[in-house]
């Protein structure tokens, strides 16, 4: 891993389930090559595990303080964490 590398874990509360949230995420990681995946959880919130070059991922972050047309976006909790071991972008 080099020192332009990044990954962190993000959870995202408000209105992000049943609007397309996780899938949005998706296409937005993968157009910025970022691997990782985005998860609901019971609570009503989204997890999403994020890892790529570090602008990429600030640009990532910013999209998800915003989500897409329909979501609601409350807050953005970031954390940062070791590089998880699997490869691509998936929805959970």
């Amino acid at each position: 891993m080099t020192s332009n590398h990044r990954c962190i874990r993000a959870i995202v509360s408000g209105r992000v389930q049943g609007v397309c949230y996780r899938y949005s995420t998706q296409e937005q990681a993968l157009a910025r090559n970022i691997s990782g995946y985005a998860k609901n959880l019971s609570n009503g919130d989204v997890e999403v595990i994020a890892c790529g070059n570090q602008d990429e991922i600030g640009e990532l972050i910013q999209w998800l303080r915003q989500g897409p047309t329909h979501a609601q976006v409350a807050s953005v909790q970031i954390e940062e964490i070791d590089p998880p071991t699997h490869t691509g972008f998936h929805t959970c």
